[in-house]
């Protein structure tokens, strides 16, 4: 309270002390309601911090049986890591299975001559390409340094670009695809091209007349059962009749070079019914008998006989196979290259050698009856050959990557390959010496790691819902975990809550549900929260006595229990938390289930804490309201206090100065005598 200042007005009756003493008690009522506020407040922000436990613990429960629990989640391991890993997905079997890497898939690295340090880009439009992905670009001309930084910037996920330091004065360029895979060539047109021929990056590419297949008539050997004997060779093509066939070795140098490719049309002619004639029969060998040393043969019969007038009008059953077109490996097994076309277009055929390792020979068979097969003249490719050019100093070259898989062989253009094993991604490093043993196994470890933290959730919730509901000083004391700080304020907490019913019986409720069981299947070997180690007396096996945790409501972690159980029983435990139990795909049991369900009625909107909140936040603005009102009258009461004492004090000094007037009018009359 401020001191009267009225001027020329001295507080020499004490009247400011006379108006603080008398104010003091007109704000008792205001005291009241400040401290009755700040209780309000005290106890929103309580159950805002209980809103933030329960819903805590409600992510961490939901966690344990949601789809994304860790239950179901899976690891994978690999007897050789540096050359093959997996990555499974949920729905990964539980399984094991061996993995041969025979090659990585590549990616072309083109690497240059060595360079001057001062080389120089000519000017130019520069275009590179990779598949179907091309990078283009305007270079004005420059430094290397500079040309390589530009195309950096331009390439994004297609190609890149290094300088590789030989020397002092001496430099490469290395052009990298980003790539992977036998049909992602790395090609140059344009300047691009020029400069990667005057930097010796790439060259013409060189005859190889001497890799070429060939089909010659002294090589090919029947194809099953069909006459190799009638194919017909001429120029450009040959021509394999009705009910004919023949294999054709391929050429080791071009099976074992994996850039080589063989190319050729095949196509299906009609032949008209009456050219068709029956088989001619065949009749048994003459045969011969030997005794001692002389030997006695049976001539032999002309089958060459005419045919009769009606077997020569009588055509054969029409029998129609497209499938003509194999490759056969080195183990016998023909692999079937697509179907002809039934129309007698041509069908293109492309066998690159990369794609079948240990091919031995190509197989043409006709087994139709009413159709000749016309096969024009193979040619070999050499696909690290672009547009004529190859490069002279490959770093690496484009290649699929091959695996076998349950005896199959299998290419893929990238070295994560999703599709084979069913939700497991392979991820392929290095080529295998012996094929890699990979077991898909659950994660217990994050499966621990997920019931330890849901355990800390809901200890943390148990202590503060104890702290709230009962005045028990120990209770702080025995949380070890407690800081200094928290314990002083949990102090402030004590019994808050202690008529709060909802929250008791929340509680009872959390200690019913985990000490509950759960049956879910007939065989279930785990239905209780116990029989995994977790409970509020997992540490004290066999001890009957009383503990805290008992007392309390704390759980505890067996960890040698639960590692057991984790180990040998994923799918009890899963279903322990969580369990879908009148099989319509949604989770109606379980520990974490049924903790989520209870805390629900506090957390959700409209629920016990809301409730709790907003009657605050009504009390909260109504005490404001009152204390607003108090201090406005406290104010006014003051100011009337001090303008009543301020008057008093200018009359007394008024009549003590006419006192001191006529008092000095006396002395001064008395002194005149």
């Amino acid at each position: 309270m401020a001191d009267i200042s009225i001027p020329g007005v001295t507080d020499k009756y004490k009247t400011n002390d006379l108006i603080k003493n008398l104010m003091e008690a007109e704000r008792v009522p205001l005291t009241r309601e400040q401290k009755q506020l700040e209780t309000y407040k005290t106890q929103q922000e309580t159950w805002r911090n209980v809103n933030t436990q329960m819903t805590t613990l409600r992510e961490s429960v939901r966690s344990l049986y949601s789809f994304d629990n860790p239950f179901s989640s899976k690891l994978a391991s690999s007897t050789d890591e540096y050359a093959v890993s997996a990555t499974p997905k949920r729905d990964a079997a539980l399984e094991s299975f061996k993995v041969e890497v025979l090659q990585t898939a590549t990616a072309d690295r083109f690497l240059s001559a060595e360079l001057d340090a001062k080389t120089q880009v000519p000017a130019g439009t520069y275009e590179y390409a990779v598949n179907d992905k091309k990078v283009s670009f305007n270079w004005k001309g420059g430094k290397l340094s500079d040309f390589v930084a530009a195309l950096n910037r331009r390439s994004a996920n297609t190609i890149k670009a290094s300088i590789i330091g030989i020397s002092k004065d001496k430099q490469a360029l290395l052009i990298e695809s980003l790539i992977t895979g036998s049909e992602n060539r790395l090609t140059f047109s344009g300047a691009a091209r020029d400069f990667a021929l005057q930097t010796g990056m790439i060259g013409k590419a060189p005859a190889a007349a001497q890799d070429s297949f060939t089909i010659k008539r002294d090589t090919i050997r029947n194809a099953d059962n069909l006459n190799s004997k009638t194919v017909e060779f001429a120029q450009d093509a040959l021509t394999v009749p009705p009910r004919s066939g023949f294999e054709s070795p391929i050429p080791q140098k071009i099976a074992a070079e994996k850039t080589k490719t063989i190319r050729f049309n095949v196509r299906a002619v009609d032949i008209p019914a009456e050219e068709v004639l029956p088989d001619k029969p065949e009749l048994p060998s003459a045969g011969t008998v030997s005794f001692k040393d002389v030997t006695l043969s049976n001539e032999e019969f002309d089958t060459k006989l005419p045919l009769s007038q009606e077997t020569e009008k009588v055509p054969a059953e029409p029998v129609e196979d497209y499938a003509a077109v194999f490759v056969k490996t080195a183990d016998g097994t023909e692999i079937p290259l697509g179907p002809l076309k039934p129309n007698g277009e041509n069908t293109s055929y492309s066998i690159a050698a990369s794609d079948y390792p240990g091919m031995s020979a190509l197989v043409i068979k006709n087994n139709n009856t009413h159709k000749k097969i016309v096969m024009t003249k193979p040619e070999t490719i050499d696909m690290a050959a672009s547009s004529g050019y190859i490069p002279l100093n490959p770093a690496e070259t484009a290649a699929d990557a091959k695996i076998k898989y349950q005896g199959i062989t299998i290419t893929r253009p990238s070295n994560t390959i999703d599709d084979v094993v069913p939700n497991v991604t392979l991820n392929i490093q290095a080529k295998t010496e012996k094929p890699a043993t990979i077991s898909i196994e659950p994660d217990k470890k994050a499966a621990k790691e997920a019931l330890i933290t849901f355990v800390g959730k809901y200890n943390r919730l148990m202590a503060e819902l104890n702290i709230l509901t009962q005045t028990k000083p120990e209770i702080i004391t025995e949380l070890e975990y407690f800081t200094e700080d928290e314990a002083k304020a949990a102090e402030k907490r004590l019994g808050m809550f202690q008529t709060e019913f909802s929250l008791a019986n929340g509680k009872r409720a959390l200690q019913t549900i985990t000490s509950g069981r759960y049956p879910t299947a007939d065989d279930a070997q785990i239905t209780m929260l116990s029989q995994i180690g977790i409970s509020t007396s997992a540490s004290t096996s066999g001890f009957t006595g009383v503990s805290a945790s008992r007392l309390r409501g704390y759980l505890e972690i067996d960890e040698k229990k639960l590692d057991a159980a984790l180990q040998s029983n994923m799918q009890d435990i899963k279903n322990l938390f969580g369990y879908d139990s009148d099989g319509d795909l949604v989770i109606d049991s379980g520990v974490a289930f049924a903790i989520d369900k209870n805390l629900q009625s506090f957390t959700q909107i409209g629920g016990i804490i809301a409730s709790k909140t907003s009657t605050l936040n009504t009390r909260i603005s109504s005490s404001q309201k009152n204390i607003e009102t108090l201090e406005s009258k406290l104010k006014r009461k003051e100011q009337d206090l001090k303008t009543k004492y301020g008057q008093m004090e200018a009359s007394l000094n008024s009549l003590e100065k006419q006192s001191d007037s006529i008092t000095n009018f006396s002395d001064n009359q008395r002194s005149g005598r």
